[in-house]
């Protein structure tokens, strides 16, 4: 069935020299503390796949079990369980050492065998004449994370991305208590690393990332492993996705007082500890090339960044289209309906 028109409005729109080529659709959600919704744009009720955007709550049990603990994980561990990493060596020969100390191989990672994420890292790999691996998987340091929490609560390792396994259900479960209802309630698929890929609509994972915006008020052990989590990947920002990486530059240009993590498909998912704000978006079409422009342009409205950080941010957040022979032909930018959803805030 073909689906009807959109409802949610253009976000981003794409300039050659000064006429609109290209536009692209989404929706964003912004949450408080308190759960409610701040700002909408577009329709937030509707069911997304976050993918990736969900790594630093699908860590939670590597904290909340003990196993991070047990096994004496460093803050730049945490950080890379909660990556989607390019695949460069820093990286990989983490993800490697850490699979030792478990008494496991990179080979027992479920995720499949991928070229680095970073086609600069794959470039160099394939003119070496270099296989890629399991641990070369832009996933890797999630699941040696997942393998971890086996390891500690004594699961079998072997198919530990099983729907059903132990390791599954500690994060479903505390996915399941942020956002208020059982994420198995709605569809689920194998995600592109093999692990379990949950949905749910918009706002409720921009209600997930606020609560851990007001860690406070969860109390206890969940408060703990959310402080910890945050302060891991605000101090390992490189750890968490690389070199020219938007997640990794504005997560260090802030110094952690914002907390961004991208999803496939065009999404983005925020944590302003400062302001108490969650937010989650999302581009209709998947196209990653606005997810990121449309990140900077909400950041700035709600002032979360700075002027000079989103300039600094510029290749992000309000990148230059260049042609074959490195002539500037345009730039994706944001449209110019966002005044009209958003006051910019002091």
């Amino acid at each position: 069935m073909q689906e009807s028109e959109s409802p949610n409005p253009v976000l981003v729109e794409v300039f050659r020299k000064n006429t609109v080529e290209s536009r692209h659709r989404g929706a964003v959600a912004v949450v408080d503390g308190e759960g409610r919704i701040v700002l909408a744009i577009g329709d937030v009720s509707r069911i997304i796949f976050p993918r990736s955007s969900i790594k630093l709550f699908q860590a939670l049990p590597l904290i909340e079990t003990g196993a991070a603990d047990r096994f004496s994980l460093a803050p730049r561990d945490i950080a890379l369980a909660c990556a989607s990493h390019n695949g460069e060596n820093g990286h990989v020969s983490r993800v490697r050492d850490w699979l030792a100390a478990l008494g496991l191989e990179p080979d027992q990672l479920e995720n499949g065998p991928s070229l680095p994420y970073s086609a600069t890292v794959a470039r160099e790999m394939l003119k070496a004449g270099e296989e890629p691996t399991r641990a070369h998987h832009n996933c890797s340091g999630k699941h040696t994370g997942m393998l971890t929490v086996a390891r500690h609560l004594g699961l079998e390792v072997a198919g530990y991305t099983g729907h059903r396994h132990g390791v599954q259900r500690a994060w479903m479960n505390a996915m399941s208590e942020l956002v208020g209802f059982d994420v198995e309630s709605l569809d689920w698929e194998r995600d592109g690393c093999g692990a379990p890929a949950i949905s749910m609509p918009l706002e409720s994972l921009a209600h997930a990332c606020a609560r851990y915006a007001a860690p406070d008020r969860l109390g206890g052990v969940r408060a703990r492993a959310v402080r910890r989590i945050l302060d891991s990947v605000s101090a390992h920002p490189w750890m968490v996705a690389g070199t020219g990486r938007c997640c990794t530059d504005v997560i260090r240009m802030t110094a952690g007082r914002v907390v961004i993590k991208t999803g496939a498909e065009a999404v983005y998912t925020g944590v302003l500890p400062g302001q108490g704000l969650g937010l989650a978006l999302k581009i209709d079409d998947g196209s990653t090339r606005a997810s990121a422009v449309a990140l900077g342009e909400l950041l700035r409205r709600l002032g979360a960044i700075s002027d000079d950080e989103y300039r600094a941010l510029h290749g992000h957040f309000r990148p230059d289209i260049l042609n074959s022979n490195g002539d500037r032909t345009g730039c994706i930018a944001p449209s110019g309906s966002w005044g009209k959803w958003i006051s910019r805030r002091p």
